[in-house]
């Protein structure tokens, strides 16, 4: 099974394209972060932020570019996927995206209007 599930908040305005007969395809990055904490011995471990590449097609796609923006919280439910490509120099890079399947906007309603979707 290949399931993943983050909460984190968008670290840029989407990005948004649409490919073949008008299929919209939005780019996210996603701060997740894990709290720190003090170890019995008084050690402190400090807070460790991680950034994720989240891709969303179709209606999901559309929804971020019309309501989420910069700093806003989200819960993604999708699936790891690993991608290859040669930059403009020819050297192969390798990427890992996060492709979601459900979206849910965890911001406060003031600002989107909206607090949770699902493409269906």
């Amino acid at each position: 099974m290949n399931k993943v599930m983050l909460i984190g908040n968008v670290g840029q305005d989407p990005e948004v394209r649409y490919v073949d007969q008008g299929v919209a395809v939005a780019r996210i990055r996603l701060a997740t972060t894990e709290r720190g904490y003090t170890l019995q011995n008084g050690t402190q471990v400090p807070d460790h932020t991680d950034w994720h590449n989240v891709i969303l097609w179709r209606r999901l796609a559309e929804i971020v570019e019309k309501y989420v923006h910069k700093g806003d919280k989200l819960y993604i439910e999708g699936r790891i996927r690993y991608t290859t490509y040669d930059d403009k120099q020819g050297q192969r890079r390798y990427a890992t995206e996060i492709w979601a399947d459900n979206m849910e906007m965890l911001s406060p309603k003031s600002d989107n209007g909206l607090s949770s979707t699902n493409p269906e």
